[in-house]
């Protein structure tokens, strides 16, 4: 019960990770500081866990037992791939 609960926080923690790096990147682009940063962060992180890609990366992220930076490496490749291939 423990692993499996200390999995699900480090798959959480994966993919904020991601979400954040994104979104702290496009926030800088736009110049945003202060309650618009913060509120900007917020939204894009909420729409990125959102997307059908995200989810799709986490599962196969969570089959292959990944954990770490091995489960943030993968699922910031995933889901780039993912959205290259959607945007096509």
């Amino acid at each position: 019960m423990k692993k499996s609960v200390c999995l699900l926080l480090l798959a959480f923690a994966a993919g904020s990770a991601l979400a954040v790096d994104d979104c702290e990147s496009r926030a800088a682009e736009k110049k945003l500081a202060g309650a618009a940063k913060t509120s900007f962060l917020k939204k894009c992180q909420a729409d990125v866990k959102a997307t059908p890609e995200f989810a799709a990366c986490d599962q196969k992220a969570g089959e292959k037992k990944l954990a770490g930076a091995a489960r943030s490496s993968f699922m910031k490749k995933c889901v780039h791939d993912a959205q290259g291939a959607a945007a096509k």
